[in-house]
């Protein structure tokens, strides 16, 4: 009997291309999300799903769809999906780790780069007109190299943030459930530390764990106030792993510097206290957005489907 796939939300043509002839292929091309109704709809009967973190599948999408034997999801994070309730279903879960690990440190840093340095103020203000000579106290924004930078979450994405900052000399502080390796400190120059030293040391922090009950609202009122006055927050991580409310308020009152967002706590919505701020960097959820790099993560996640569906092990599957 042929396999059948479901697509929830549009892929590249490369990807979709890899999806085997004798599979029976349906193909929402689309970024809107669905709803959950049409979801459990276009599920019905199907053996694979491939989404997009768009797509929430839980306890009650699984329960309607009980021929489902994997869920291929195209983003290395993959609180969208309950993975025990996959589990308990007999259902595999994948993510895509590794391929958009370097393109995601490059962001991380693109939004650091741009706070500190107020690239965007800049651009705005060279544009409106306002720039009628050179003026020494101009934007002045703070320096990055020889600073401390704070690394909270150093799996992969962290751990090329922290081969980036050995360009620019700082001393790096990391924060992990799990210690890295001394190799690998050695290798990175990077010293683990618990959360609140970092926090009050670093004059950047960057945020790369992953969202748990644990780690919804880590950065908070509490832990903003520990952080320094001059100090920037970046988070190119999930948007719960910051109270947004608080964020815009230490902004507002300077409790700390400026941020830099590609994530949020509602997406797309931002919270309109941090829309007015001119000390924080706003980006649309795009830090593995380069064409390489989605592709790869659209072409991994069909891979890990069919593999699945073809008896075999998933190429990365969700530990």
């Amino acid at each position: 009997m042929a396999k059948s796939v479901f697509i929830s939300s549009t892929l590249p043509r490369e990807a979709v291309g890899l999806i085997p002839g004798d599979f029976t292929l349906d193909y929402n091309n689309s970024e809107v999300p669905l709803s959950k109704a049409e979801l459990v709809s276009r599920l019905n009967g199907k053996d694979g799903l491939i989404c997009h973190i768009i797509s929430t599948i839980d306890e009650e999408v699984l329960a309607s769809a009980p021929t489902l034997k994997v869920v291929a999801n195209v983003a290395v994070g993959y609180n969208n999906i309950d993975v025990a309730a996959a589990r308990r279903r007999g259902v595999i879960v994948t993510n895509t780790p590794d391929v958009l690990t370097e393109t995601t440190a490059d962001f991380a840093w693109t939004l650091l780069m741009a706070t500190a340095r107020r690239v965007v103020e800049a651009d705005h203000y060279a544009r409106s007109g306002r720039w009628t000579a050179w003026k020494w106290d101009l934007l002045w924004g703070a320096d990055v190299h020889g600073t401390t930078l704070g690394i909270v979450g150093f799996g992969r994405i962290g751990r090329a943030v922290a081969r980036r900052a050995l360009g620019f000399n700082m001393r790096v502080l990391y924060h992990d459930a799990v210690r890295a390796d001394a190799a690998v400190e050695r290798e990175l120059s990077a010293t683990a530390t618990d959360l609140e030293t970092l926090l009050r040391e670093a004059d950047f922090v960057t945020l790369h764990t992953n969202l748990t009950p644990e780690t919804r609202h880590l950065i908070g009122e509490r832990t903003l106030r520990l952080m320094r006055k001059s100090a920037i927050v970046v988070n190119a991580a999930r948007g719960p792993i910051v109270d947004e409310a608080a964020l815009a308020r230490a902004l507002r009152e300077g409790w700390i510097a400026g941020a830099g967002l590609d994530v949020f706590e509602e997406e797309p919505r931002i919270h309109p206290d941090l829309l007015p701020l001119q000390n924080v960097v706003l980006a649309p959820h795009i830090a593995s957005a380069s064409r390489d790099t989605r592709i790869a993560m659209a072409t991994l996640a069909v891979r890990n489907c069919v593999a699945v569906l073809e008896g075999k092990a998933p190429i990365t599957p969700v530990a």
